[in-house]
């Protein structure tokens, strides 16, 4: 009788040690996934984010459509900003978990990169975009509390995954044959200020144009597209001022120069691409940026 009290304590001992072990495998590095168990105690050092870049887009349309469209559409994006703020805080609407991918770039490339889809989130803003009127094109202002809320949802979202300010994009950028936004109005100076994108130094930017005429056309096309394709876009290497390079040239002016977003291949915007390759020269060498 003895030995069955024995046998059966030294039992009941046994089970409770594999039961605290297992316990705190769950708690640590085993995961029961029913028909086996994952040991993820061991984890590799060569990895890193998935999301590369944060695109901008604005909605063309009411809150309401947008919504519609966004989460019951063809198309999705990661995040919706309202035009006013609706509660006692900011509200933006989440349609789609950041590990997840979100619909929202379509064709499009950026670096050596194309579907920009698999490697980023996107941002939709509620704005009308582009009106055409008797008196021209005619673009919508965003709202302060939309700017105020970008700046905070943009940074979160650069700081949770390491975007690099040249990541940080319209979808102009990286489909210049398609889209034209956010447009002009969207204040990428004043986003970059906070920390959110990349802008060039004014200083960097005289220096290149040299007293040079702004508006003067650059003596080599081939050159500027260089300096295009180097920094991100989808710039053809024609040595020609082709319609591609010309909406290449647009995508790029609207972002950096959007007081005149003509496509002209001028002195200014050369100097501007050359200010922003010197700035941002490091991020633009790493491997990090080219098709990987």
């Amino acid at each position: 009788m003895t030995k069955q009290i024995i046998r059966g304590y030294r039992l009941i001992c046994l089970i409770s040690a594999l039961s605290l072990f297992l316990s705190a495998c769950s708690t640590t590095s085993l995961q029961d996934r029913g028909g086996y168990l994952v040991d993820s105690s061991h984890s590799a050092v060569s990895v890193d984010s998935r999301i590369k870049h944060l695109i901008l887009h604005y909605t063309v349309g009411s809150f309401d459509r947008a919504l519609y469209q966004l989460s019951r559409g063809p198309v999705s994006a990661h995040y919706l900003v309202p035009q006013e703020e609706t509660e006692s805080r900011p509200v933006v609407l989440q349609l789609v978990p950041e590990q997840l991918r979100a619909w929202h770039a379509g064709a499009s490339y950026w670096q050596g990169r194309t579907n920009i889809n698999d490697s980023s989130i996107g941002i939709e803003i509620v704005n009308q975009g582009p009106t055409e009127t008797p008196q021209g094109t005619v673009w919508q202002a965003y709202t302060p509390f939309q700017i105020a809320i970008i700046k905070r949802l943009a940074s979160d979202v650069i700081a949770r995954y390491g975007i690099e300010p040249i990541d940080v994009l319209g979808h102009s950028d990286i489909a210049p044959s398609r889209k034209s936004d956010p447009g002009p109005l969207f204040p990428w100076k004043e986003l970059a200020a906070a920390g959110i994108g990349a802008w060039p130094d004014a200083a960097t930017v005289d220096r290149y144009l040299a007293g040079r005429d702004p508006h003067q056309q650059v003596d080599n096309i081939g050159l500027l597209q260089a300096q295009l394709r180097q920094y991100g876009y989808d710039a053809p290497l024609s040595g020609v001022l082709d319609p591609q390079t010309v909406q290449v040239l647009s995508a790029f002016q609207m972002h950096f120069r959007p007081s005149d977003y003509g496509g002209a291949a001028d002195a200014e915007t050369g100097a501007i691409a050359a200010a922003l390759l010197e700035k941002y020269h490091s991020l633009l060498q790493s491997g990090d940026h080219v098709g990987d």
